[in-house]
């Protein structure tokens, strides 16, 4: 809930799942989420400007924006201990494939450099993961957070990633 419009209500974990299961409801969330037989290993929230909202650094952001993107990629997680196994780059490739679907568009990311904090930490992800999938840096709006923009296709069927 964290980059939606709404206040995150700090340690009131029910009133955040009753939030975003509204959400997902009314089709106002979306994510790509990665799965290992029936468990979650990780996903990419992405939405519209208007349902993933908040941006971090957004005085930086906002002075160095020339158009809003079509999508916004809210977050990238993975669960502890099961990083550094490709779930975050196959979480973000499919929200951009979603978003192909979705209509495509301009995609903008807004990560960090791995190496200066805490994977724990990485809430948009890693800037060496948006750079393997083709995005590129547009500006920096934070010590070590950039936003990545890419220009997405849109498709008329999502394909069956091979088993």
């Amino acid at each position: 809930m964290g980059f939606h419009p709404e206040d995150v209500k700090r340690n009131v974990a029910g009133v955040n799942r009753r939030r975003k299961r509204a959400r997902v409801k009314a089709g106002t969330a979306h994510a790509a989420l990665v799965f290992e037989g029936d468990q979650c290993l990780g996903w990419c929230q992405f939405g519209s400007p208007d349902e993933v909202s908040k941006v971090k650094n957004r005085a930086a952001y906002e002075a160095g924006m020339t158009a809003p993107p079509d999508w916004r990629i809210g977050c990238c997680f993975v669960g502890k201990g099961l990083r550094r196994r490709g779930v975050a780059s196959t979480a973000l490739a499919g929200a951009l494939e979603l978003i192909a679907v979705l209509g495509g568009g301009t995609v903008e990311g807004y990560p960090e450099d791995a190496g200066s904090v805490p994977a724990g930490f990485l809430f948009n992800g890693a800037l060496s993961t948006y750079e393997k999938l083709g995005f590129v840096r547009d500006r920096k709006i934070g010590k070590h957070r950039w936003v990545m923009a890419k220009v997405v296709k849109p498709r008329r069927e999502r394909t069956r990633p091979p088993r």
